[in-house]
């Protein structure tokens, strides 16, 4: 059975589905047509449910429920990993309505956490993700929301933390922050659903024991060529959570939905989250 797949060009997505993609496990009657692109263009086509299997951010998720179903292994999810506000030195005045912010699309959690954290910033502006630096350096914005490989690198260019938007979700919950999913169509039956999930963990459980394997697939995506970098991105990203949420990663998964609903960002829901 063939099927549609979208990841993101990131690191720790090309480094967990190497295997999968590629062939390297046993697939088991399994294949994948692969679409490669930006997590929020993946957002965006979830909404046109243009994808049968694809990852997602939690917050886009959340809108999207009724259509797909959480898959247990694959999650980009933890702690100290989260979303970074940025600005130029001298550009970090309190966060109010003024300021013009980057933010890596509106369906990323990095925009959820944005809005809880700094209600009253609305003026917001939506880039891809690997523009906001430069952004932010030509003065286009006053501030931006950075994520992925670029929380390695804003330093290098002049630029200054703000505020570390996943310690805020963490110094509220205690809970490690949940960033991207893994999310299936619900019309696909649930004995696929199952398989692709135990592919997933296959692939992820293969990518960390032979952490070379998926060197050539990573480097062919990556946004930032630089090795040291996609190391320390695959080692951020990757843990026991994208193996599988357990207990704890489904709880941050559920808060971050309690959340949202507090906060009228979604509405009511009743379907099952996860697989």
């Amino acid at each position: 059975m063939k099927l549609t797949l979208g990841i993101s060009p990131c690191p720790n997505d090309t480094f967990i589905f190497d295997a999968m993609v590629n062939n390297k496990i046993d697939m088991e009657g399994m294949s994948f047509e692969l679409v490669i692109t930006d997590v929020e263009k993946l957002n965006k086509l979830a909404f046109q449910h243009a994808l049968d299997i694809t990852k997602l951010s939690y917050y886009a998720y959340a809108l999207l429920i009724k259509d797909y179903v959480l898959l247990h292994a694959g999650s980009a999810l933890g702690n100290n990993c989260g979303p970074l506000l940025i600005s130029k030195p001298g550009n970090q005045e309190p966060i109010h309505e003024r300021l013009t912010i980057a933010i890596p699309g509106k369906y990323t959690t990095a925009n959820f956490l944005l809005s809880l954290a700094f209600p009253r910033a609305t003026n917001k502006v939506e880039m891809l993700f690997s523009d906001i630096e430069n952004a932010i350096i030509q003065d286009k914005v006053d501030a931006g929301v950075i994520i992925h490989e670029n929380r390695f690198t804003y330093q290098d260019k002049g630029l200054i933390k703000i505020m570390d938007l996943g310690e805020y979700w963490e110094s509220q919950t205690g809970l490690p922050i949940p960033l991207g999913g893994i999310a299936m169509k619900r019309n696909i039956p649930s004995e696929i659903a199952r398989k692709v999930n135990r592919l997933l963990r296959k692939s992820v459980e293969y990518a960390c024991a032979n952490p070379t394997s998926s060197g050539e697939f990573v480097k062919r995506y990556a946004q930032e060529m630089d090795e040291t970098v996609r190391n320390q991105h695959i080692q951020l990203y990757v843990n026991n959570y994208s193996v599988d949420l357990g207990e704890v990663g489904r709880k941050a998964v559920n808060t971050l939905f309690e959340w949202a609903r507090r906060n009228k960002l979604i509405n009511d829901t009743h379907e099952n989250i996860f697989l």
